[in-house]
């Protein structure tokens, strides 16, 4: 199932929309704490802290949307407040460790060299797939006339990925052709996310 053709059986839904905008919330909660557990010990830039914030208000915006569509569920992270609990929390940390192995068989890199290269990386994955799915969902709860928005977050997701492509400029002069090995690794996460979120669905008796 396509992207855009879930994201309209989630909508329309309140319960599936519901979790899915925890679901959402979840995972920038998860960016947040990991762009935080990359930090150096003292080394740190204005940049990586603007992403930790913003990430994290990302999650407690999408959280509060929650109540514009049901407000008696998806309180917490729990697993059954999400939609495909266990691919959603392996999503990211699967991202990160593939990440990380590849960029020590790719670049010598010392141990806090190595949660930097990732932080760039990874987040650069993300903010990639970002740009591709909250416009695809903003479309539809604009079709479907949804109370929930995420055109904010849509722009600050866009300023976030010129924000990392001028940081990876500054860490190396070929990282292009790194991240898309990284990508390829990301969209096999994603696809695989979307298929568990479709199963779901189906399980539900939702599509």
């Amino acid at each position: 199932m396509s992207l855009y053709n879930l994201l309209e059986k989630i909508v329309q839904h309140n319960e599936s929309h519901a979790r899915w905008l925890n679901t959402l919330s979840y995972m920038e909660n998860a960016g947040a704490r990991k762009i935080s557990a990359c930090e150096h010990p003292s080394d740190v830039n204005l940049i990586q802290l603007k992403h930790a914030a913003e990430e994290h208000r990302h999650a407690y915006y999408l959280k509060k949307q929650i109540l514009r569509v049901n407000s008696k569920i998806c309180e917490n992270y729990r697993n059954e407040e999400l939609l495909a609990s266990t691919s959603t929390k392996q999503y990211l940390h699967s991202l990160d460790i593939k990440t990380c192995k590849y960029l020590q068989q790719n670049f010598s890199l010392k141990k806090e060299e190595l949660k930097y290269a990732a932080y760039l990386f990874v987040t650069y994955a993300i903010e990639v797939r970002a740009d591709k799915l909250y416009p695809v969902y903003q479309e539809i709860l604009t079709k479907y006339s949804s109370k929930v928005m995420v055109k904010s977050i849509i722009l600050e997701e866009e300023g976030h990925l010129e924000e990392m492509v001028s940081q990876l400029d500054k860490f190396s002069e070929d990282w292009r052709a790194h991240a898309e090995c990284i990508l390829k690794i990301e969209n096999e996460l994603h696809e695989h996310w979307i298929q568990s979120i479709s199963q779901e669905m189906i399980e539900m008796n939702h599509v």
